[in-house]
Formats: structure tokens, C-alpha cells, sequence
């Protein structure tokens, strides 16, 4: 399953980048890594596009799920995470874009769940299981409104939330394409009628040749 090289490859930038930006200290790796002040931003494309660090608690958009829906949340991240790599065994020499999809979603779903299980126990601030998302992509929107909350700006989101997002799509895109196997099958049935359609002609005109030599 190379794809699942995809999904490492997603997992790494994700932890990568949300590192950078929250800064760590591993003293006996000499590695110390200031990161920026939580809630600190700068442009990079003006104001449409920006790099500001927040910590998202819940779920998506921000929605806070308390202290309870946390650990849930956490297992159930983990569950679906085992239950994707399963899937994709099984589809293993399926659709390629379906594997690259799930891939996709495989690796974000991975790189959030490890801030959400391990980043509070990394930077001290609560148990397993209950760490919060870092998040630092902020972009320009126009305002909406999604689950009773406002924004003027898209929620901000990070490297794992981009790849669940287009694994997604492209799972919406290849739902729309027709199947390449039941087009085969529905192709073969056809022509098979028409050879039987074509036989039973043929034996008919064979049957009426008869009966006119009579």
C-alpha cells in the first residue's frame, strides 16, 4: 500500500509546521524552537492570507465539544483512523484516486489526533487524550454563518484539516464518475443480448426459409 506513503508525508508536514509555529524545547536533541505568541499573526499575502496561531479545543469551526466529548472525540479519531487503514488493505488494488483520497484523510486524520492525544501531556497543560489542535492557516471569506457562530474570516485550520478537506473532494468527484466495472458489465450484458437477439434472427429466418421450401 504505497499510498499510506501519502499519508506519512501528510503527518510530518502537519507536525512540522504546527511545531514551528508553537515553538518546543528538547534540550537533550538540542532542540529549541521559540514558535510564536499564542494568538500572534503576520500577512503573507496582505490581509487575505495570514499566519496567526490559535488552539482549536473541539472540532471543527472552533465548536467546543467540553471536557467530556474530548475523550470521545480522541477515540473515535483513533477508531476511524484504524478502520481507513483496513479499508484501504481492502481496496488496495482499487480505483487509485479512491486510495489517494483516503490517504488523504488518513494523514489528517492522524496529525490532529495526536495533537489532541498527546500535546497536553508534551507542553504540560492536560491529561491524554484532551490536548487541543493547533491551527494557523487563517484566510480571507466572506461572512457566514455555520452551528450559531458568525465569521468574517474562514475558521482558521491547518495542514491535516487541508488534506481531510481535498480527500473529501475528491471523493465527492469520483462518486459522480461512473463506475469503470459497471460500465464493463453493463457493456458485456448488452452486447450479449444483442448476439442472442442477432441468433434468434437467424434462426427465424432459417425456421421461415424452411417452411416457404415446403
Amino acid at each position: 500500500m504505497k499510498v499510506l506513503y501519502l499519508s506519512l508525508l501528510v503527518v510530518i508536514s502537519d507536525q512540522v509546521s504546527k511545531l514551528v509555529v508553537k515553538g518546543i524545547s528538547i534540550p537533550f536533541l538540542n532542540i529549541n524552537l521559540h514558535g510564536m505568541s499564542y494568538g500572534s499573526s503576520f500577512d503573507v499575502i496582505g490581509s487575505f492570507f495570514k499566519i496567526w496561531f490559535v488552539e482549536n479545543p473541539g472540532m471543527a469551526f472552533g465548536i467546543d465539544v467540553g471536557n467530556g466529548s474530548k475523550l470521545f472525540l480522541s477515540l473515535f479519531s483513533l477508531l476511524a483512523s484504524i478502520l481507513i487503514i483496513f479499508y484501504l488493505y481492502k481496496v488496495r488494488n482499487q480505483n487509485f484516486w479512491l486510495r489517494v483520497a483516503l490517504a488523504l484523510i488518513l494523514g489528517g486524520a492522524i496529525g490532529n489526533l495526536i495533537d489532541r492525544t498527546f500535546y497536553g501531556i508534551i507542553f504540560g497543560y492536560a491529561p491524554i487524550f484532551y490536548g487541543k489542535v493547533v491551527d494557523f492557516f487563517s484566510v480571507d471569506f466572506f461572512d457566514f454563518s455555520i452551528f450559531g457562530h458568525t465569521y468574517e474570516r474562514w475558521p482558521i485550520f491547518n495542514v491535516a484539516d487541508s488534506a481531510v478537506t481535498i480527500g473529501v473532494i475528491i471523493l465527492l468527484f469520483i462518486k459522480k464518475q461512473p463506475d469503470e466495472n459497471e460500465y464493463s458489465e453493463e457493456l458485456e450484458i448488452n452486447n450479449n443480448s444483442k448476439a442472442i437477439e442477432v441468433i434468434n434472427d437467424l434462426e427465424n429466418d432459417n425456421n421461415n426459409t424452411k417452411e416457404i421450401k415446403v
